[in-house]
């Protein structure tokens, strides 16, 4: 018959416990401090186990969480009749049995995206902010690594006005600050979320030809303008970013420091809020000729300031300092943004389903990252060339096919259809650099 040693909850006074001198199960400040917040928020369901003399048994970092929260009494067991083996046994047993179980690791992702969509606080599930990111980063595996971009084409297949579908994202090539062009991407919608990385306006990216065989990297459209023309620009897609959010829609911006003061100042005219400087720390420094080598980018974060915010960070713990390798491969977009970097924000500011919104597609980091977070994208790229990296990246990660808006044809249809109408030498000719011929218009971001 099963012995009941211990069957009957009473109440004990927290300083009559007596912690076992020789427990080897330790417990940090913050590990006290996460048993408290459980506490608070669900009240005490697991007795302290106590002998007969007030000797704690199990239950050591709950009686510290106690003490820490100021608690005069809380529920103990007594468990009677134990030999000091069996008392010390079970001391090692208590912990070192709840530690040998595991994890169903999508279960376990999916309970975590859905108490995230209830605006929970995960914080309270006793899984750091590393772990959070890493298990729900997960969720949607793909065919290619998340950060790896295709070559960019030297004769591109899409053209300026193209709208490619790509299952439930949109990619509109166009230009982030014309009313018709912004209107065509949304088709009426506004964004649960906005992130978005334009030009720094710092020259970034100059054309190295011959890295790979019909392949060359790209100037970032628009990205050295005087500041009358800056200006302008900067005021032009501040005023789109408020036109495509919802009111209180979060914003995440990169910049670069120099131009920080601009774009601030052309986000609040906008009528967004500010709330935190978000500075992401990269695994290397980018090398240049200043005296001090940046290693770092700064995201302006904030809301539309029409409505009260529509969700705030799930835990409430987490720094503004964000940790997280470059991609490895980066040189054929000169600011491609790690997935990661990019899935943290939509985490944290969005739930499973919401759209989120880019104006400045670049290398079509952002789209990934809702891919494989269950968002809706919406992404603008002026440069068509990048348009197809962005449709080929999405296609090889998922396996899928691109069609383009009003013609039904998919991304490769398409390309064999207009290869037939202009010999490369045309096409090539017809494409001409933007950032030397029209340098009003945006380049669209290093996302």
């Amino acid at each position: 018959m099963t012995q009941w040693p211990a069957d009957q909850v009473e109440r004990r006074s927290v300083s009559a416990l007596v912690p076992y001198a020789r427990n080897a199960r330790t417990h940090s400040d913050e590990q006290v401090a996460q048993i408290a917040a459980s506490i608070r928020e669900w009240g005490w369901t697991v007795p302290v186990l106590i002998d007969e003399d007030g000797g704690l048994i199990a239950g050591h970092g709950r009686v510290l969480a106690a003490r820490k929260l100021g608690l005069t009494e809380i529920p103990v067991m007594v468990a009677t009749g134990w030999s000091e083996a069996q008392k010390r046994a079970y001391v090692l047993a208590d912990n070192k049995l709840a530690l040998n179980a595991g994890w169903d690791a999508d279960l376990l992702r999916v309970e975590l995206a859905d108490l995230q969509a209830f605006d929970f606080d995960l914080g309270l599930t006793g899984f750091s902010d590393e772990e959070l990111a890493g298990l729900l980063a997960q969720s949607s595996e793909g065919l290619t690594d998340p950060d790896t971009v295709p070559e960019v084409p030297l004769v591109p297949v899409s053209v300026s006005g193209d709208v490619w579908v790509m299952g439930d994202h949109r990619l509109c090539c166009g230009d982030s600050t014309v009313q018709t062009d912004v209107d065509k991407l949304m088709q009426g919608e506004r964004g649960d979320l906005l992130f978005t990385d334009p030009p720094w306006n710092v020259n970034y990216g100059a054309v190295k030809a011959g890295n790979a065989q019909g392949y060359k990297p790209r100037k970032i459209l628009n990205d050295h303008m005087d500041e009358a023309d800056w200006a302008q620009f900067v005021a032009g897609f501040c005023a789109s970013f408020y036109a495509v959010t919802k009111p209180g829609a979060l914003a995440y911006v990169v910049m670069s420091a120099q131009e920080w003061p601009s774009i601030d100042k052309g986000l609040r005219e906008a009528k967004f809020h500010w709330s935190s400087t978000i500075i992401w720390v990269k695994d290397a420094l980018v090398l240049s000729r200043k005296d001090y080598h940046t290693q770092y980018e700064p995201l302006w974060y904030g809301w539309n300031e029409d409505g009260p915010r529509i969700m705030q960070v799930p835990d409430r713990k987490q720094s503004d300092i964000w940790n997280i390798a470059r991609p490895r491969v980066s040189d054929l977009h000169p600011t491609t943004k790690p997935t990661l970097l990019i899935e943290r924000a939509l985490l944290n500011s969005s739930a499973r389903g919401a759209l989120v919104v880019d104006l400045f597609g670049g290398s079509g980091s952002t789209l990934i990252a809702c891919e494989q977070q269950g968002r809706r994208c919406r992404l603008m790229e002026l440069d068509p060339k990048y348009a197809d990296v962005i449709v080929q990246r999405w296609q090889d990660f998922t396996g899928k096919a691109a069609t383009l808006e009003g013609d039904g044809r998919g991304f490769a249809e398409i390309a064999a259809g207009r290869g037939q109408d202009m010999t490369d030498e045309t096409r090539d000719e017809t494409q001409a650099d933007p950032s030397e011929t029209d340098r009003g218009q945006p380049r669209q971001a290093a996302a």
